[in-house]
């Protein structure tokens, strides 16, 4: 059985900002006589799903059976976001509504291939302590009820993963010997003391820890010390054209970029983190996690807009590398 069947049947705990990434396609003609833009004569719009349900798409496509938690706005946005996760065949029982917030939605306006707009409805405050319990309450009834092989935070800084709330998490996993995959931003970016692979990209590394590390070198040295103050077992720091690097156990592994037709990197960061996820929960080496990780988050980039990854795909690419 080749690794990315092993994926098949881990489940995965999905905890973070959800949201709907809204498309409007259509052409551009001529500029608007009232203001100095263009005017676009749409041709079609969709949603997909975003964020931390992007992760949790990704993760359905590679097999797994993921569960997604967080907060969400009593609204028509937050009915249509159930609605999508409920036609990908994933459960929306953990998912806690507030009228004290909106469901996030990223309107995308594009002139046939490229964005010319982009327009953001959300909230970004904490949640309040209401939330919090209503949240954490349906986190760890489904902790204490079911197993699971791996647990997912994926923050967007859109309140969900507040550093009690992180906290709470890393903590009962670690009571459950869950493994803990964590895609960070910047605002609670150190909150995530102890958990087991963290996965920030070049510029939240840089940001983070307020250097500016340009080389291999200078970044690998950089996620030394990154890696040092969290007490994480794995670091995987993203690097765009320049590949990924992962350290464990006091040695590092740097992954060259594979040539690509990038179209769009949005969502590439889901992608990634589902792979080296699934990846953790096998208890593969780092070079693997690294390696398929990063061939999975090129493979999307391929794409306009937020799609999750074709498993057949990812597998073709994955021969094709062991035998190069």
């Amino acid at each position: 059985m080749d690794l990315l069947d092993r994926f098949n049947g881990l489940r995965a705990l999905v905890v973070g900002d959800v949201m709907i990434d809204a498309y409007t396609k259509g052409v551009v003609e001529r500029m608007s006589p009232e203001a100095p833009v263009p005017i676009v004569n749409v041709k079609s719009s969709f949603d997909r799903l975003g964020g931390a349900a992007n992760v949790v798409l990704n993760l359905k496509s590679l097999g797994a059976v993921p569960y997604v938690c967080s907060v969400i706005g009593d609204d028509p946005y937050g009915e249509k976001l159930c609605q999508l996760l409920l036609e990908h065949g994933v459960d929306v029982g953990c998912l806690v509504k507030s009228r004290q917030r909106r469901t996030t939605v990223k309107h995308r306006v594009f002139n046939g291939d490229k964005q010319v707009l982009r327009i953001d409805e959300e909230d970004i405050f904490d949640l309040t302590d209401d939330e919090h319990q209503a949240l954490w309450e349906v986190i760890a009834k489904r902790l204490d009820s079911e197993p699971f092989d791996v647990i997912i935070l994926q923050d967007y800084n859109k309140g969900v993963l507040t550093e009690k709330m992180i906290q709470a998490i890393v903590g009962l996993a670690r009571q459950k010997n869950i493994p803990v995959a964590v895609d960070p931003k910047k605002k609670n970016f150190f909150a995530y003391q102890g958990v087991t692979l963290f996965k920030p990209n070049g510029k939240e590394l840089r940001d983070g820890l307020g250097v500016h590390a340009e080389t291999i070198d200078e970044l690998r040295q950089s996620a030394v010390v990154l890696q040092h103050r969290l007490n994480c077992q794995y670091l995987m720091v993203t690097l765009s054209e320049q590949g990924v690097m992962i350290l464990h156990d006091g040695s590092s592994h740097h992954i060259p970029a594979h040539p690509r037709n990038i179209v769009d990197v949005s969502g590439a960061g889901d992608t990634v983190l589902s792979v080296a996820a699934l990846c953790l929960a096998l208890k593969e080496d780092a070079e693997t996690i690294a390696a398929v990780a990063n061939l999975a988050g090129g493979l999307v980039c391929e794409e306009v807009g937020v799609v999750s990854i074709d498993k057949e795909r990812l597998r073709q690419e994955v021969k094709r590398i062991r035998h190069e």
